[in-house]
């Protein structure tokens, strides 16, 4: 990986557009059958990328790293929020497949697992090409699916534990804890808290006080965090919450009960959270890449639409896969500041470079 300033992200394009995105075929489509051969032009493809809101910093990330690799094509993404309304998500989405699907790429954020099958269902139907990343049901196979080219997430219970040992560490081993979890639907907030039981599992003097879904909203576990703190008082030494956005309303209540002896850990590594990493009020977090999430998603469907990869030569394994991630504490939180991943990254014969293998 290599990081940049988002100017330098915002500024590559024709070049990149060029060299790495060149050789796409130049016949005319005719419906989801031609779209599976790969031939839109690039300039008729249309780029959409679909997060919960804005309002959170990784999501914000995420479709500022849609925004990066369209203009790297030549091209604009639609920005898609749904905050966090399944019903308004699946409409959004039948709105785009009413349409003209035959060149249209989705890089989509289901907000649950039981809202990807018929997201899924949809966009095979219609023809359109689909990424999807993090939430979908275990069951639910991307090779039964022509359209939907790829999964990506990333090993939550990896990440869950890896903030679990740096929480136990902080805490100095012993002590009690309490754990705001994610929004339950979704594979992520299950396997976090796999990964932090696996952590009590390996550090026995931590003691899990209590647990509560604060459904990754930072007003949400500001005010959970306020409960918790009041009904478990000085027993509280850490806190474990299940993305950074809570992790960062857990720190506001903490400020305003004046207690700066309690550790606290998240996942994403957005803004706020390494800015707090850096001055000591937090103690670890995880990052996903929330720039290069939005941008591979694009990415693959943008290769296979105009022809530069064939659906057909994607490997099995990189029809689901984990992606990589990175542990963040304050010794390298100065390398994470301001990431930005190469425009390479993007590049049609290098989509899955940072697998770390299939979804069993």
């Amino acid at each position: 990986m290599k990081f940049t300033s988002r100017h330098t992200a915002a500024v590559i394009g024709v070049t990149l557009a060029a060299a790495t995105l060149t050789g796409c075929t130049e016949e005319a489509g005719g419906g989801a059958a031609a779209a599976a051969g790969g031939a839109c032009e690039p300039a008729d493809v249309t780029l959409v990328g679909q997060v919960r809101n804005e309002s959170n910093p990784y999501e914000a990330a995420w479709l500022d790293g849609g925004d990066a690799f369209a203009e790297q094509v030549g091209l604009t993404q639609e920005r898609l929020t749904y905050d966090g309304d399944s019903t308004r998500q699946q409409e959004q989405i039948s709105q785009l497949l009413a349409g003209d699907t035959e060149c249209l790429v989705m890089n989509i954020l289901p907000n649950g697992d039981s809202d990807t099958p018929p997201i899924v269902e949809g966009a095979d139907e219609a023809g359109a090409y689909l990424v999807t990343q993090w939430n979908k049901p275990a069951d639910l196979n991307v090779t039964d699916y022509d359209q939907w080219l790829s999964h990506i997430t990333y090993d939550g219970v990896e990440s869950g534990k890896q903030i679990g040992d740096a929480l136990a560490e902080a805490i100095g081993g012993s002590g009690g804890i309490i754990a705001l979890q994610g929004i339950l639907d979704t594979g992520a907030a299950k396997d976090r808290f796999a990964g932090l039981e696996e952590s009590l599992a390996a550090n026995t003097d931590v003691e899990l006080l209590d647990d509560q879904t604060a459904n990754f909203s930072r007003a949400e576990a500001l005010e959970v965090t306020k409960t918790l703190l009041t009904k478990h008082g000085d027993d509280v030494k850490g806190i474990w919450a299940a993305n950074d956005d809570m992790a960062l309303g857990a720190l506001e209540a903490l400020q305003q009960a004046g207690r700066d002896d309690v550790a606290v850990v998240g996942i994403d590594a957005v803004p706020d959270a390494l800015t707090a990493i850096q001055d000591g009020t937090m103690t670890a977090t995880v990052s996903s890449d929330g720039p290069w999430q939005g941008g591979i998603g694009l990415a693959i469907g943008y290769c296979v639409a105009t022809g530069e990869l064939a659906a057909e030569d994607i490997a099995d394994d990189d029809r689901a896969w984990f992606a990589e991630q990175f542990l963040i504490e304050q010794d390298n939180v100065a390398d994470f500041v301001s990431p930005e991943v190469s425009e390479d990254d993007f590049a049609c014969d290098n989509l899955f470079s940072r697998s770390q293998g299939a979804i069993s």
